[in-house]
């Protein structure tokens, strides 16, 4: 007889990608300026879209921006932006597409004021993940008190596509907020991460 795992009500029955992305990678803390940076991309490129359709399109994102390299998108040309939107490998969202490079130059102005990005955002929850215990995905929020303060502090250092919510999604997806519901398999594991 085998034992069912039971998951976040959201990553059920999608694709083997999203699952994995479920079990492995959400709501595991990212203090990796490069994994901070390319959550920054992949969660601003989903705003009004699936995170499905990102995930399926996040190898075209990692070979076009750099491995998702903050120094090498922050000397991004136009010419360079211009080609980018003509590849189907990514969302070809012009606001979307320039904001990559608007953000990583943004980003190096944070990793120089504090040592690292990591540094700066973790300390919008006082260093350690904020360790919810929603019952069931709807009980989940949008937005928190944080997310809202790290969004307009994000705003005010010139990033874009950094809304409250993006921000949001940004912190479950880092682990500097373990929204998995109680009953999933992953909530006491992460829990655990510091």
């Amino acid at each position: 007889m085998s034992k069912t795992i039971t998951r976040c009500k959201w990553a059920e029955g999608v694709s083997l990608d999203y699952i994995r992305y479920h079990d492995e990678e959400w709501g595991v803390p990212a203090h990796d300026d490069r994994t901070q940076f390319e959550f920054l991309i992949l969660e601003g490129a989903q705003a009004g879209l699936s995170w499905s359709t990102i995930l399926n399109k996040r190898e075209g994102y990692r070979k076009l921006f750099a491995e998702f390299d903050p120094e090498k998108v922050a000397r991004f040309t136009k010419k360079r932006v211009e080609k980018l939107l003509l590849d189907p490998s990514i969302v070809r969202n012009r606001l979307k597409v320039e904001s990559t490079v608007t953000n990583a130059k943004a980003f190096l102005k944070v990793q120089e004021e504090f040592g690292s990005f990591s540094e700066y955002i973790w300390g919008f929850v006082d260093g350690k993940p904020v360790q919810n215990k929603f019952k069931k995905d709807s009980d989940v929020p949008a937005t928190s008190p944080e997310s809202d303060v790290l969004s307009k502090d994000l705003k005010k250092r010139g990033f874009r596509f950094v809304g409250s919510t993006i921000i949001y999604a940004h912190m479950q997806a880092t682990g500097m907020v373990n929204d998995h519901v109680t009953s999933c398999f992953r909530q006491k594991p992460c829990a655990k991460l510091k």
